[in-house]
């Protein structure tokens, strides 16, 4: 049993649609070997992609259970999260607790404050300083522990991942592990999605395409046509790759410093699909060999290959456009 694309087995623009004569046509494309079956991954990829999908689903759930009860507060007046930048955190937690105890003391709450949060022991008096009701008190007892149930609950789905994916792609978790904004977490997401055969993409360039992180380019008579646009792929792989990018930006690596340059000349948009690319192909060839390691070419990459005369001369040669006149000496 073969799952190929709707978009290859259509019919024709004004042939009749019957049942009868859909069977007929695929029965045609079939026998001309013009048909292609889909990526479908093995039983136990399969299993590991419903887990870290569903696990995407529960993260999902408690963020909007958090910004309920952010919400909340903010209803009672209670400016928490404008002082403290995680109210969730241990002191949140402590001073969200002692509310629902019956402590409305704005300054005995404030003294709940731990670590760095100590420094801002005034803003929080005045942050306290709010209508927080029974009826507050109670929504935030129900939302909180929700919240907890679902963090008990991710984490079970992340034993059980581990679990099922340790016989077969620890090995490959951990050289993954290696890519810069990739962790543990986000190697097994990604592992999920695509799986660990190779094969079924003959090249980094078609695993690219079937993801979606390949701008389409139309072309005629030599103008480019369209927005070079990637189109609809699996948006649980795309949301791993751009948090990957996002946070490789932010290195000292050659991945950072690729993602600032087309930041720069063409938005963060751009600089997230580029990257997100090129961290997909990186993934190819460490799965495709199992004796590959991945090697960064370092944040000078660029400089290292444009050359420091080609990079004098193009310095000299603006200036000179400026109206200056340019000497050079040895530092």
């Amino acid at each position: 049993v073969w799952l190929v694309n709707a978009r290859d087995v259509k019919h024709l623009p004004g042939r009749p649609k019957t049942d009868r004569l859909d069977a007929v046509w695929l029965a045609k494309v079939a026998e001309r070997q013009m048909l292609r079956p889909s990526f479908v991954p093995p039983p136990e990829i399969r299993q590991l992609r419903d887990l870290a999908r569903y696990r995407v689903d529960l993260i999902g759930a408690r963020t909007a259970e958090m910004q309920r009860a952010e919400k909340l507060l903010e209803d009672a007046q209670i400016k928490l999260s404008v002082v403290a930048s995680d109210i969730f955190g241990v002191s949140g937690r402590a001073m969200m607790a002692s509310l629902i105890a019956g402590e409305r003391n704005p300054r005995v709450l404030a003294q709940l404050a731990r670590s760095s949060l100590r420094k801002k022991i005034s803003q929080l008096e005045e942050a306290f300083t709010g209508h927080f009701t029974e009826h507050h008190s109670f929504l935030l007892r129900t939302m909180l522990a929700r919240v907890d149930q679902v963090n008990h609950d991710i984490a079970q789905v992340d034993t059980a991942i581990e679990e099922l994916i340790s016989p077969f792609a620890g090995t490959a978790i951990d050289r993954l592990d290696e890519i810069p904004g990739i962790g543990a977490i986000a190697a097994r997401a990604i592992i999920a999605e695509i799986g660990l055969d190779m094969s079924r993409f003959p090249t980094a360039a078609h695993l690219a395409s079937w993801a979606r992180f390949a701008p389409g380019v139309r072309e005629s008579a030599g103008k480019r046509k369209g927005r070079g646009a990637t189109g609809h792929g699996n948006r649980y792989l795309a949301r791993v790759l751009g948090e990957a990018a996002v946070v490789a930006g932010k290195s000292h690596t050659f991945l950072g410093e690729r993602f600032r340059r087309i930041a720069r000349r063409r938005g963060t948009k751009r600089a997230i699909v580029a990257v997100g690319r090129s961290i997909l192909t990186i993934i190819w060839h460490l799965l495709s060999d199992p004796d590959a390691r991945f090697i960064d070419l370092g944040a000078d990459f660029y400089d290292r290959r444009l050359g420091p005369e080609r990079k004098k001369r193009n310095h000299i040669r603006q200036l000179e456009a400026l109206g200056y006149r340019v000497t050079l000496e040895p530092a």
